[in-house]
Order: structure tokens, then sequence, then C-alpha cells
């Protein structure tokens, strides 16, 4: 999962919206782990589980926030700053558990369904709802 999300942050340049979708260790923060690490940051990513979402500075002047809507049965004012960061083109926005903010999601956006199959080993479905992560999803293949 690091090293897939290490490829995924070779093709992201700010501007893009990331959902994950998995069950409770599916390696979704791992993938974010991995995602920092091409991103070019430094900072230990934790799962944002407690915090809700987590921002951490990358390379170009790019942002990576992290969301984790898990323990939440609405997002509240959470959801306007998802909004806010959604709209920013330096930002690279991930999200887990994003049910309770669905209608806040941009349609254009990669969506990373993640799924164990074995204890080291993940299956991903990816699907694009537009032309941004339609050209993510191409290279990423």
């Amino acid at each position: 999962m690091r090293q897939f999300g290490q490829r995924l942050a070779s093709v992201l340049s700010g501007g893009e919206v990331i959902e994950l979708v998995g069950d409770v260790g599916a390696g979704k923060t791992t993938m974010v782990k991995g995602l920092a690490v091409g991103l070019g940051i430094d900072e230990d990513i934790q799962s944002p589980s407690f915090t809700i979402s987590r921002v951490y500075d990358a390379h170009n002047d790019l942002r990576l926030v992290h969301y984790d809507f898990y323990r939440l049965e609405s997002a509240g004012i959470l959801g306007y700053e998802l909004v806010e960061f959604q709209s920013d083109d330096s930002v690279i926005t991930v999200i887990e558990w994003a049910g309770i903010v669905e209608a806040d999601l941009p349609t254009d956006r990669l969506k990373l369904a993640i799924e164990s199959s074995g204890e080291s080993e993940r299956r991903i479905e990816a699907s694009a709802g537009g032309e941004r992560s339609e050209r993510i999803l191409e290279v990423i293949k």
C-alpha cells in the first residue's frame, strides 16, 4: 500500500480529491503514508480517526489534507472546511469514511476501494468521476 501511495503521489499536482473506501485495517492510512513519502512529507503520518483531520506541508507548496469521518454522525463545521480545501489547487484532499460528506464531495474524484485479500495482500478497485481523476487513473493502472 505504501508503494502504491508513492506511485499515486507522482502524478498529483494539487486540487485532487481522493476517497478511500475499505474496512478497518484495509490499509487506507498505510496508503496515505506512502502518498506522503511521495509528496516529500517528512512528518509521521497518523490516522486522523480521533482528530478527524490532519494537514501536512508537502513539496512544491502543496499540502496534504487527510480526513477520517469514521467516528462522526455529522461532519458539522468540518464539512465547510472540507469544501474549502477541495477548492484550493494547492491541496490534495484524502477522505476516509466519506459517507457523511458524500454530498460535499466533487463528482470528479478518484475513489479507491481497498480490500484485504490476505494478511499482506490488498486489492484496489479504482474509479474516476471526471476528467482529472480519469487522467490519474490512466497513469496508475
